[in-house]
């Protein structure tokens, strides 16, 4: 996570605004569910917590499917990209350590450059080549990056495997939470999605107002990653 502008905090332990469909920090450990957007089809994703750490449960509908992941908020201000990375290791894998990954790939105090470092330690973690780098230069995205975004999550979700996306989140598009003065530069993993409304569930390890796991609108998904990419 990158933020033009003042510096913010990176967690807020205790939730003020929330929007409904989101798991929120809290102190000590516990279950909560995230419900999914309005329109949708999806199953209550249950929500293990202990801590900073949390837990997914996988569920599947006619119609949606999110994935079991373990979460952790991103350590420090500029490891989003390790954090969002051990995210989708823990799909699969028992992942390294956010200290590791970010000597994996690279990362410095200006973060990770390019989703095409994400996409050769995940791969290199997995020992196989699931993932490719995908880029979308286009801003708004045409209907054909769109649409192969689309069909990269459902497909990569189908078979087990998270997507990390690099985004830029100006004023006025923006998560739930995020500071709304600011543009923000991040990572975060989509572990989900709901084909009845078009949503997708993200794991965000940047927790801004305590918002870590959330339903977001397919649509907005796609206007954030522009001119940035993704690993799918």
């Amino acid at each position: 996570m990158r933020i033009r502008t003042i510096a913010v905090p990176l967690a807020v332990t205790a939730a003020m605004l929330v929007a409904p469909g989101v798991a929120a920090a809290d102190s000590g450990a516990g279950t909560t569910h995230v419900t999914g957007l309005a329109g949708a089809s999806s199953a209550q994703v249950e929500v293990a917590r202990d801590g900073d750490r949390l837990h997914t449960e996988a569920t599947r509908t006619q119609a949606s499917k999110t994935l079991e992941v373990d979460y952790q908020v991103q350590e420090t201000g500029y490891w989003c990209g390790p954090a969002a990375t051990r995210i989708a290791l823990s799909a699969r894998t028992a992942p390294p350590s956010q200290t590791d990954l970010a000597a994996q790939l690279g990362t410095t105090e200006n973060g990770t450059d390019d989703i095409s470092q994400v996409t050769e330690v995940l791969n290199g973690n997995l020992g196989e080549g699931w993932y490719e780098s995908k880029y979308m230069p286009n801003d708004p995205p045409t209907q054909e990056e769109r649409d192969l975004l689309w069909q990269d999550v459902v497909t990569d979700v189908d078979n087990g495997y998270p997507l990390v996306t690099n985004i830029v989140a100006p004023p006025g598009n923006q998560p739930p939470g995020y500071p709304s003065d600011q543009t923000v530069y991040h990572y975060f993993t989509v572990i989900g999605y709901d084909d009845a409304n078009q949503s997708v569930l993200i794991a965000d390890p940047a927790s801004f107002s305590g918002n870590q796991i959330y339903w977001l609108s397919f649509d907005q998904l796609a206007t954030l990653i522009p001119p940035k990419g993704y690993a799918a």
